[in-house]
């Protein structure tokens, strides 16, 4: 029973991966915008990256959300580009654009945390700078070019957490 469960969530998440990466060709024609092809480029990265034994989740019965993340779990994903890079053929669009979307996410997560955005007042300055240099391109050309910009952002962050325990525990 369990190795036809995998089977099938393995062959699920295969026709979604495939789907989303028919979804991203097929984005750039006319009437499309960058924002579609941006949120289908995330959701191809998180489809993606996600463990093909993985449980479908039950429907849940709590009152949805705002949809803004904590700033603990954007974080923590944020922490695990750590283990990716630049290094593995093929892989450094994803990389790059992984951390960008995670920069982003952490970005919102901490505008909207209970603590108020004057807590996070250098993190949001780093990402500030950031996205001024990278202007609206998020392609992975102009991601590439400033590489060494978007690591580093995330490694002052890194760092500033690690000395602000409270927001990620």
């Amino acid at each position: 029973m369990i190795n036809m469960r995998v089977r099938h969530v393995l062959g699920a998440s295969m026709l979604v991966v495939t789907l989303a990466s028919l979804s991203l060709s097929c984005s750039s024609g006319p009437g499309s915008t960058p924002a579609d092809a941006k949120s289908s480029v995330r959701a191809t990265r998180n489809t993606a990256s996600a463990p093909a034994t993985q449980e479908p989740s039950a429907p849940s019965t709590a009152v949805p959300s705002r949809g803004v993340e904590k700033v603990r779990d954007v974080f923590a994903r944020l922490q695990a580009t750590y283990n990716d890079g630049c290094t593995t053929p093929g892989n450094c669009a994803y990389f790059l654009g992984r951390v960008h979307d995670e920069l982003d996410s952490l970005d919102e997560a901490m505008k909207a945390d209970p603590q108020g955005p004057g807590h996070f007042k250098e993190p949001l300055a780093w990402i500030a700078t950031l996205r001024s240099e990278l202007g609206a391109d998020d392609s992975f050309e102009n991601l590439k070019k400033h590489q060494k910009l978007l690591t580093g952002t995330r490694d002052e962050i890194n760092t500033w957490m690690q000395g602000h325990p409270e927001d990620y525990r």
